[in-house]
């Protein structure tokens, strides 16, 4: 099946353009919408942009099952139609709501394609840099900017334990591990989380970090970032050591820049 990631880029840089940007640090209160808990937001942005990207896959694949964070939340059936699709795409209009509701300047557009319950595309789109980052099965994790430049990507070299950097949520974390986990945090070099899994990929694939960690995995979060990691070099799996499908909503995922190097994370840091 052919897909035009080219073009799905280019969508997504067209729904920034027009609705993402012109609305940075421009929100009103009634703009801002809390779905499920504080943390957990939704701006006009957001659905104007979901709004924009699924006319456009709509018109161009019109057989494509359309997976959108905010479609999704009005429509839970949509999560569980995706296991079986024969084609999908699947979209995050704003990843990084918190931050961008904040007015941080960190927030990314994400898509990722899946064929036959396996992904086969991502993409990752930093509006305010104006770049991608592009990963198709077998082919490599890229930078791409308009102009048409750009370089393949790939993971750091392996690191001793205590001197690695990695960004890892434990925001659900079972509550009973969180200061365990926290505690694990002294064997490595620096943990950090941006509230953005866009940017914390992109630090990965692109050399600046020895491992990404998440509990929560909902589609749009993780299906274009963990390709991407895989075809940059790196280790990924889920929790118990299985392989992160996009059916997979739980399990935890651990992404590093080889498999050693997952293990000893696994054994040493991340023990949940």
């Amino acid at each position: 099946m052919n897909i035009d990631i080219e073009w799905l880029a280019g969508v997504l840089r067209a729904a920034a353009k027009a609705e993402i940007l012109p609305r940075f640090r421009r929100l009103d209160d009634i703009d801002i919408q809390v779905k499920t808990e504080a943390i957990d937001l939704v701006t006009a942005a957001d659905l104007a942009a979901e709004q924009f990207i699924k006319a456009e896959i709509s018109r161009k694949m019109p057989s494509a099952l359309f997976v959108g964070e905010e479609s999704v939340a009005a429509d839970p059936q949509l999560l569980r139609a995706l296991a079986d699709a024969e084609l999908a795409v699947v979209v995050d209009p704003i990843d990084g709501t918190a931050n961008y509701a904040a007015g941080l300047p960190l927030f990314a557009v994400m898509a990722a394609v899946v064929v036959g319950g396996e992904t086969v595309a991502g993409i990752i789109y930093d509006p305010m840099g104006d770049d991608w980052m592009l990963a198709e099965q077998g082919g490599g994790t890229w930078l791409r900017r308009p102009d048409g430049s750009g370089r393949r990507l790939h993971v750091a070299p392996p690191l001793p334990l205590p001197e690695m950097v990695g960004t890892a949520s434990i925001a659900f974390v079972p509550p009973g591990k969180k200061v365990e986990i926290l505690q694990n945090f002294a064997k490595v070099r620096l943990v950090s989380h941006y509230r953005v899994a866009g940017h914390e990929y992109r630090t990965f694939v692109s050399g600046h970090s020895q491992f990404v960690s998440y509990n929560k995995l909902m589609p749009w979060d993780h299906l274009g970032g963990a390709l991407m990691a895989q075809e940059a070099g790196g280790y990924v799996a889920r929790m118990d050591g299985s392989a992160y499908r996009p059916h997979h909503i739980e399990g935890g995922l651990l992404a590093a820049i080889d498999k050693e190097s997952w293990e000893q994370l696994r054994r040493n840091v991340f023990t949940f």
